[in-house]
């Protein structure tokens, strides 16, 4: 065996190229391969598990049910959904499982660029004082590597996923091979893009990738959803604390033992990232629904029967809601402040009118963030009233677009006008707008004609650099022949006075 791997290690250049470096597709290949065993072999492990506690064909028959079981999880680790014949659609998964299979990606992310050498493959680093053209063609050509090592790492992983969705099909559950392909491909894109651009140098090296324009919008969009998904998660906690009586009868009248307790200990804790996302939809407005008819939201909450999770105990009251706690609808106001503020300092603009539309910019692309969030923490239950349950996308979007746009614009077009009246003239406003003056007088100058067009008051005299500390072996044998007087003629030579005064001819034949 150790043989085998070392033939497959030191293939023939005449297959691997003309170097001895891996070529990206296979390194991305062998990565995909490893990551998915290694996740599988995880969750069945952790499915072994709980089909030793609970033996009563919880899991399928015997031993093959328990691994079409660790597949079907490693499927909706990835967010892919199954129906079950006759109970409906199940989409509503935990989103804390995508950390097993990201972490995996990342570090088979890692692997594949040192695997394929890809820090030899990057382009050069410029030397200071670089043209801007050829900083921006080394930035293009980064971009291209990492979408190539992504794209290398993401095809072969979403076929391998394919593969596991048909063989964890069964009479119960069966899951969708669309939905698998297209999640394992995003996700494993995303995380070996991530990783190999993390080849490159650090996180902050990382976000220099993109313009500045693009790179403020980034930014800003960040913060703003971070700061809302932190205030959402606080929520989240600080009702769990509150409820903790009610979440800790939920669990005792299920009675899962010691085992089962842990395992539904480690699910609500990998749901806990849902209800964070839940908590930002509440805080910004629009609230969640368990089951259609119902609404939990600052306006007031409606509820009906609700599964017997215990971390659904969490859950306010039916009622209307107590007047302080309409003060949370402020949070995506004062994330929008603090998003339109950093969007200002990196990439400040001379046109006043110009940084609020950047700051409206960055409230539409953490609406568009926040819907996807909320359409990933919710999905159906099953059929019938559990069809609807968590957030409504289009309408957190929507609610964060204004309430973070507009705010964001405002702060964006305040710090903006505050850079440009308060920042001296080092500061890169005043370079912006030292720039932007140049190149509107440039496209007014004429172009410069010939240089033999200058008139002789255009012209500049070359300046004479004189030695100041001349040789003295080059002085002595001027001066010793400079004793004879001549007289310059054909036959003469010039010698070049070392002290710069004059030129003296010597002829060649008294020399």
């Amino acid at each position: 065996m150790t043989a085998l791997l070392d033939q497959i290690r030191t293939v023939p250049r005449a297959v691997f190229g003309d170097d001895d470096r891996r070529p990206l597709p296979v390194s991305g290949m062998l990565a995909a391969a490893g990551t998915l065993g290694i996740g599988l072999a995880v969750l069945t492990t952790l499915t072994l598990i709980g089909w030793i506690a609970a033996p009563r064909g919880t899991f399928g028959a015997g031993l093959p049910g328990v691994f079409r079981t660790a597949c079907q999880l490693w499927l909706a680790a990835h967010h892919a959904g199954f129906e079950i014949p006759g109970g409906g659609r199940v989409g509503l998964l935990p989103l804390g499982l995508m950390i097993l299979p990201g972490t995996l990606l990342y570090r088979a992310g890692l692997w594949m660029a040192r695997d394929a050498d890809l820090r030899l493959r990057l382009p050069a680093r410029l030397p200071k004082g670089s043209s801007k053209d050829l900083a921006n063609a080394r930035r293009k050509a980064q971009l291209i590597l990492i979408a190539r090592a992504g794209i290398s790492l993401a095809a072969p992983y979403a076929l391998l996923a394919g593969m596991i969705a048909l063989v964890a099909r069964n009479e119960v559950t069966q899951p969708f091979v669309a939905e698998a392909l297209i999640s394992h491909l995003l996700l494993a894109f995303l995380a070996g893009s991530v990783a190999v651009a993390r080849t490159i140098g650090p996180w902050r090296a990382m976000v220099r990738l993109l313009p500045e324009r693009l790179r403020s919008v980034v930014v800003g969009t960040f913060v703003a959803v971070s700061l809302m998904l932190a205030a959402g998660l606080l929520l989240v906690l600080g009702m769990i604390a509150v409820k903790f009586g009610e979440i800790r009868a939920l669990t005792d009248a299920l009675s899962p033992g010691l085992v089962g307790g842990a395992l539904l200990a480690l699910v609500e804790v990998l749901y806990l990232f849902n209800a964070g996302i839940w908590g930002m939809a509440y805080i910004t407005g629009p609230g969640f629904a368990i089951g259609a008819g119902t609404l939990v939201a600052p306006t007031g909450v409606k509820l009906g029967a609700i599964p017997s999770l215990p971390l659904l105990g969490a859950l306010p009251e039916s009622g209307p809601v107590p007047p302080w706690l309409m003060a949370v609808v402020a949070v995506p106001f004062a994330a929008g402040a603090v998003a339109g503020v950093v969007v200002a300092r990196i990439a400040p603009t001379p046109s006043l009118e110009a940084a609020p539309l950047w700051g409206f910019v960055c409230g539409v692309s953490s609406g568009a963030v926040a819907g996807l969030l909320a359409a990933l923490s919710g999905g159906p239950l099953g059929g019938a009233r559990m069809a609807a349950v968590g957030p409504s996308a289009w309408e957190v979007a929507f609610s964060v677009m204004l309430e973070v746009g507009v705010a964001a614009g405002i702060s964006a077009g305040l710090a903006n006008w505050w850079l440009i009246s308060h920042t001296p003239a080092q500061q890169p406003i005043a370079e912006v707008v030292t720039k932007v003056k140049k190149k509107r007088k440039a496209k007014k100058e004429p172009l410069p004609g010939h240089w033999m067009d200058a008139t002789e008051a255009d012209t500049i005299p070359i300046p004479v650099i004189r030695d100041v500390e001349p040789d003295d072996h080059a002085v002595e044998t001027f001066a010793r022949k400079r004793s004879t007087p001549i007289r310059p003629d054909d036959d003469e030579e010039p010698i070049d006075d070392p002290t710069g005064a004059h030129v003296t001819y010597l002829n060649s034949k008294n020399d």
